[in-house]
């Protein structure tokens, strides 16, 4: 569910502009209170990784955010002279952040333009650990692109894991591959499947307008899985639940910043749908500590949820929830109304619940999200308050 796009509703903006107190942090305070958390909660993760090469394809998005940024962090605070490697290979397709080009000039952080639906460069450096997460998560975005959704989630995912075999059959291989799948491949679960364990096959419409994105995310990890049974590669993937927070720039026409538009620029927040349908939502620290936790201590071939079980809100609360917060922070005086849904398949295919169960995540990685809905929330708006402007794509 997505609210307005910032043109839209400008004859309903409220009478009192947000007024920003003094007592909102910088960003650099901000991040540093993110990072050390991650960083805390993966410090088995990152001594493992300590000393090797990491490659973060689609390292320009959302979740790079805070896989680029934890990663860099560690080496800052805690490597010693074992730091990793961070490479990041992005097609720039929806734009290049500012906050990626600024770490231009890290040490041992390595940042270039690639498509990987191309065939991968020659000769390719091998890596220790790969995490493929170059894709389009944005259903505005993957139907405008949806022939380069597919090939990211499949055709790319075949290169890196030949590469992989390559790279094994040459005596050095991958200590972990990452495949970033997503919840969507449980379609509409009926209510017995809620909250939604792994072992369940999912209901997905193969020819919707969400399919691009939906079943090329489940072929994808069928070729995990084969290439992990075959070719002995430590293929994981991760799907995830409603991630939110730092990263997920306010130009993404998801939920969360299409609401903080709305916010930042004083105006009312507009549902496009009735507001039932219902969602949890895992703020990002907590999502990319889970992620690293998959990639180094998942089983080969297996999947893993992440994100939190609850609390299971409506669109309708989670909209109060922001609207309530966006006034304690910043003195915003919108409410909530009803619009109409800006393209006729906004709704089609769209889960009335979604909802994960994290036993397998609790018992194989020992990840337990531990950032509630109201404090993920608060910090999620004080990072749009330091980043309202982002590139359209």
């Amino acid at each position: 569910m997505h609210a307005s796009c910032a043109s839209t509703f400008d004859r309903h903006a409220p009478s009192e502009r947000l007024m920003t107190p003094q007592t909102i942090p910088s960003l650099q305070d901000f991040l540093q209170r993110d990072l050390d958390y991650i960083c805390a909660n993966l410090k088995d993760e990152f001594a493992r990784m300590a000393g090797d090469r990491l490659l973060i394809t689609g390292g320009a998005g959302f979740l790079g955010y805070y896989l680029v940024h934890a990663a860099l962090h560690f080496n800052k605070t805690a490597a010693g002279d074992e730091p990793i490697d961070v490479t990041v290979w992005d097609n720039f397709i929806r734009g290049t952040p500012t906050w990626l080009t600024a770490l231009q000039g890290t040490p041992h952080f390595t940042m270039q333009r690639y498509d990987l639906i191309e065939p991968l460069p020659q000769p390719m450096p091998p890596f220790d650990w790969i995490i493929h997460a170059a894709g389009i998560a944005s259903p505005p975005y993957y139907r405008k692109y949806p022939l380069q959704t597919i090939d990211a989630n499949i055709n790319g995912l075949r290169n890196l894991l030949d590469h992989c075999v390559a790279q094994a059959n040459a005596g050095r291989p991958a200590k972990g591959f990452l495949f970033y799948s997503s919840s969507e491949i449980y379609g509409d679960p009926t209510p017995e499947w809620i909250p939604t364990p792994e072992h369940f096959r999912g209901l997905v419409s193969c020819t919707g307008p969400r399919a691009c994105y939906d079943e090329s995310k489940r072929f994808g990890e069928t070729i995990c899985v084969i290439y992990a049974q075959q070719h002995g590669i430590p293929t994981k993937m991760a799907r995830p639940f409603n991630n939110y927070g730092p990263g997920l720039k306010i130009t993404d026409k998801r939920v969360i910043p299409d609401f903080a538009r709305e916010i930042f620029a004083g105006r009312d927040l507009v549902m496009f749908s009735d507001g039932k349908p219902t969602r949890t939502f895992c703020y990002s620290a907590d999502s990319i500590t889970g992620y690293y936790k998959v990639l180094v201590r998942g089983h080969a071939g297996e999947p893993y949820n992440v994100g939190t079980e609850r609390p299971e809100i409506s669109m309708n609360e989670l909209a109060s929830r922001l609207i309530a917060t966006a006034g304690d922070l910043f003195g915003y005086r919108g409410k909530l109304i009803q619009g109409s849904a800006p393209e006729a398949v906004y709704l089609v295919d769209n889960p009335n619940r979604r909802c994960p169960n994290i036993d397998k995540a609790r018992s194989h990685l020992g990840y337990e999200p531990g950032i509630s809905i109201e404090e993920g929330l608060r910090r999620s708006l004080i990072w749009y308050h330091h980043n309202q402007q982002a590139e359209e794509a």
